[in-house]
């Protein structure tokens, strides 16, 4: 329910077609959610099927047409729902906890091992962050939907932070 719910705040801002919400995936909300292309066109199929959205082709010349989605009125209103509902709070689930958490039976070596790959990773999240960051748009950021575009992304680059300290510390007091 989530992603459809996304799905449709991006639609909100601009009819898009499956190809241009995974693009607005990966580049403006990958640091808060992902989805895959079979995920995305799955999805939007519900929606249209369940008229939150709509589908019109729009002809390219020498390109194929354009499947174009649309939000809806009831589209709208179910975003709005969702926007101002209870809170839908998700169970954490991070992979990478679950190794540290066993892997008390692996040699010291190892173990900095992981944490060292892990470190990598997050340090190449941390700079593609700051880029996007860098990159926005500081006439964007003085409108309410600008500014707390750029807030999601802000606590994305907290959080990358956050756990840039949290494996500076295990290492550091690995037994």
């Amino acid at each position: 329910m989530i992603l459809a719910r996304l799905i449709l705040g991006l639609l909100s801002l601009s009819p898009m077609t499956g190809y241009d919400l995974k693009k607005h995936f990966d580049s403006s909300i990958n640091h808060f959610w992902n989805a895959d292309k079979a995920q995305i066109y799955r999805t939007l199929a519900q929606l249209v099927t369940d008229g939150l959205a709509t589908v019109r082709t729009v002809p390219q010349e020498n390109y194929p047409a354009r499947q174009e989605h649309h939000i809806t009125a009831a589209g709208r209103t179910a975003l709005q729902d969702w926007l101002t509902g209870a809170l839908d709070r998700q169970p954490a689930r991070e992979p990478f906890l679950g190794r540290i958490f066993f892997s008390g039976g692996l040699a010291r070596d190892e173990v900095r091992g992981l944490l060292a790959a892990r470190r990598a990773e997050a340090r190449e999240l941390h700079h593609s962050y700051r880029v996007l960051r860098a990159e926005l748009d500081e006439a964007a950021l003085t409108d309410r939907r600008g500014y707390l575009m750029a807030a999601t992304l802000d606590h994305g680059i907290a959080h990358v932070d956050a756990e840039l300290s949290w494996l500076d510390a295990v290492e550091g007091n690995l037994p």
